[in-house]
């Protein structure tokens, strides 16, 4: 049986089922079945694919049995294997804490993860320009009915403002997508990247046109200066949807970056400098916008993009090993930002705000959450044994080796910014006086309800009868609110993070042999031409 075949059926198969729960909305077991059991399957079969890409391989399906440079391929090598566990992995995690939170109760949510799913899939494993902008539709459209379903289950008019943002601008890199792929089709002929592989080193018509698609990704991948929906979208949804948003969204824009470089461009050296310097500011503008924001989500929003221009020095570095470093920070920070997103959010559900100052002490009430959220946030800072101190010190090395020393000191003074801002957040959130009043939604009430009011850059939850935290009578300790399903996404994350720091050499094995498949791209070439 031919493995490759079965490409088509990442994509197929979560869209086919997502239309199966749209029809059958009222049976809430079998979305809650469908769902965990479809995402379960993703991260068998995407983990199944690794002996295949492990040696350097590339497997290719042609769908329709059309010839090549007309049929639509589905291509896998380890950068595309890699990606698809580790979505996968988000997937499920993700959707897990969106059913804790009870975000999956409501209409459409299951459906609508799964078509995300789906055009996350596709984006990852198709070989065709237009291809992939078909799967970001399927991926996109799906965005913004979970967004709508925020906005719905808060009852409030004040979010609609950040949902207009983040659909603009993912309406603008889609068009300016679409006239980038015209355009490259107009000088070179064709859409299929394996036939377009080097047409932009040897051809400026074709590398201009290039230029136009890498802009697109730049927007979906929120770098400086089109970064700013980012930090002003993400923070006004839901916590669950944050998370999910933070694993996928620009990080489909991240790995088409990699790809069309390495492909179209065959790594063109004559332009690296230009991405190094917007990386490199891209790193910075992000790490100070959180210097001023006074809530969880818009704090790690503005990180996230400060965290993006370290994945993307990879492929400006474009060696060997910078390259290996870069897919490495890139597996890494899909785990960690959802990690942080969902420690926090767990609180922000929970306790009704986000906001730093209005809930304090959370070390000691939710000691739990207070680690999870701890492992994370010191490896986002890059400090050992966390996947962050690997992934950050290969990335200096890499940088050192190519003697580019401003970034290189960019990269170590963001840090340190980094680990600042972790510790105003520890501040802020989990330590202080335990017996500081709290925010305390009504018992059964909706902590997204109607009362839902717009604060600090993000929505948080109020009441009027603010309450001290509770103590357990036997104890005397304040009382968790937080239990364990909600918990469990965090911690399993967290504890993901310090696995790949410890165990870091084999992570960077695969990083490496991707690496080795975008610097050399004649096993992709010729795996879709066969």
């Amino acid at each position: 049986m031919d493995i490759a075949a079965l490409l088509p059926l990442f994509t197929a198969l979560p869209l086919v089922l997502g239309g199966v729960l749209v029809v059958g909305h009222r049976f809430q077991l079998l979305q809650d079945i469908v769902l965990f059991a479809t995402l379960t399957g993703s991260i068998a079969a995407s983990a199944a694919l690794f002996p295949l890409v492990s040696d350097g391989q590339t497997i290719a399906h042609n769908i329709g049995m059309w010839g090549f440079g007309y049929s639509i391929p589905f291509v896998a090598d380890m950068f595309a294997v890699l990606m698809l566990v580790t979505t996968a992995v988000l997937g499920l995690v993700c959707a897990w804490f969106a059913a804790a939170s009870g975000l999956t109760k409501q209409r459409f949510a299951a459906p609508l993860i799964l078509i995300l799913m789906a055009g996350v899939f596709g984006a990852i494993l198709t070989g065709d320009l237009f291809n992939f902008f078909v799967c970001l539709e399927i991926m996109l459209l799906p965005s913004y009915g979970l967004y709508a379903l925020t906005i719905h289950q808060r009852g409030g008019s004040l979010l609609v403002g950040g949902m207009r943002l983040f659909i603009a601008s993912n309406l603008l890199g889609s068009t300016l997508y679409m006239v980038g792929v015209g355009l490259v089709y107009g000088t070179a002929g064709s859409i299929n990247l394996a036939e377009l592989a080097g047409a932009a080193k040897e051809d400026p018509a074709v590398a201009l046109a290039g230029a136009v698609c890498l802009l697109a990704m730049f927007i979906k991948a929120s770098i400086v200066p089109v970064h700013s929906w980012l930090a002003q979208t993400y923070p006004y949804t839901s916590p669950a949807i944050t998370a999910l948003f933070s694993g996928l969204h620009t990080k489909v824009g991240v790995y088409m970056i990699y790809r069309i470089y390495a492909v179209l461009f065959d790594g063109d050296d004559r332009f690296l400098w230009i991405m190094v310097a917007l990386f490199s500011l891209t790193m910075v503008v992000g790490v100070l916008g959180a210097v001023g924001e006074k809530t969880t989500r818009s704090i790690l929003a503005f990180h996230m993009v400060s965290q993006l221009g370290y994945i993307m020095m990879g492929v400006a570095l474009f060696t060997e090993l910078g390259l290996a470093a870069g897919i490495f920070y890139l597996v890494h920070h899909m785990i960690v930002k959802a990690s942080l997103f969902m420690s926090t959010g767990a609180i922000e559900v929970q306790y009704g705000t986000g906001e730093l100052g209005k809930v304090t002490a959370m070390a000691k009430r939710e000691p739990i959450m207070a680690v999870a959220f701890f492992v994370a946030a010191l490896s986002l800072a890059g400090i050992p044994p966390f996947s962050g101190f690997v992934a950050k010190f290969s990335l200096m090395i890499a940088t050192w080796e190519v003697n580019w020393i401003y970034p290189l000191a960019v990269m170590v003074v963001v840090s340190l910014l980094t680990l600042l801002s972790m510790l105003k957040i520890w501040g802020g959130v989990f330590w202080g006086n335990p017996k500081t009043p709290l925010p305390d939604p009504a018992h059964g009430q909706d902590p997204d309800g109607p009362h839902a009011t717009l604060g600090g850059g993000v929505a948080t939850y109020t009441r009027s009868d603010s309450q001290t935290m509770t103590e357990d009578k036997t104890t005397k300790k304040p009382k968790s609110r937080i239990g364990f399903w909600l918990a469990a996404p965090a911690v399993i994350t967290a504890v993901i993070t310090l696995v790949l720091g410890v165990g870091g050499e084999y992570l960077m094995q695969y990083s490496e042999v991707a690496a080795n498949n975008l610097m050399d791209t004649s096993s992709y070439v010729e795996a879709v031409k066969n």
